[in-house]
């Protein structure tokens, strides 16, 4: 990704950790796999974000939570509410994702970590061999 990919990739999320773009891999006609970090309150959580060729969200996955609370993330209905979210959805914590009493950090920075990664399907993988044009 270029300096101004990253700009727009940071405006259009909110998250300011670096992306790795290594850590996005294309799966045979079935879409991409990415893992991505974000950080909760005070630790990273790793989580991975299967898209479909469409750049639609097929499953989310928190592979590592370290914070002490908020471990409520983890719960299958609060991930499911992410599949079928495209780059053109809000992805937005208590507009279209809803929120988690006592893990609002995570639930905020998880949310927008995803949106971050619809936006890289958005701007750099739609284009690729493997994406449905």
């Amino acid at each position: 990704m270029t300096q101004e990919q990253r700009d727009a990739l940071r405006a259009r999320s909110g998250v300011y950790e670096p992306f790795q773009e290594n850590r996005v891999w294309r799966v045979e006609d079935r879409g991409f796999f990415v893992i991505d970090q974000v950080v909760g309150k005070h630790e990273l959580i790793t989580y991975a974000v299967g898209l479909n060729p469409d750049g639609s969200i097929r499953q989310i996955e928190i592979l590592e939570y370290r914070e002490t609370y908020g471990s409520e993330v983890r719960n299958a209905a609060w991930r499911q509410q992410f599949v079928g979210k495209t780059a053109a959805s809000p992805v937005k914590l208590n507009q279209d994702i809803t929120n988690i009493t006592g893990a609002t950090l995570s639930s905020k920075h998880i949310t927008d970590g995803v949106r971050r990664v619809l936006a890289v399907y958005d701007m750099a993988l739609k284009g690729l061999p493997g994406a449905k044009r």
